[in-house]
């Protein structure tokens, strides 16, 4: 059964943000990490050292495995940060800054 039906939740119309150039849907109060989620997506950066994927972990802000460059600004927790209509996310790479990696 579908969660909203079961707490008889009424979110706003969904909107559209995009990840990596794909639309992904994602509803009013939603965090980034939720929408990505949503869409069945897992991982969203690779550590600076060994590539390896990370996503959500502690779910709360203070890990920082869930980092995403949004609408420019990178290293930013998606697990906090709300997500709007429009925006862009990137995964991502290192520490975010283009060749300070």
């Amino acid at each position: 059964m579908n969660p909203l039906e079961l707490a008889r939740a009424r979110p706003g119309p969904a909107f559209s943000v995009t990840l990596d150039g794909r639309a992904i849907e994602a509803l009013p109060g939603q965090t980034v990490a939720a929408a990505l989620w949503s869409a069945g997506v897992t991982s969203w950066r690779t550590t600076r050292g060994g590539g390896s994927p990370r996503g959500v972990f502690c779910g709360i802000g203070v890990c920082f495995d869930c980092l995403v460059t949004v609408n420019g600004r990178p290293n930013q927790r998606a697990c906090l940060v709300p997500a709007r209509s429009g925006d862009v996310i990137l995964t991502q790479e290192g520490t975010g800054h283009d060749g300070l990696g």
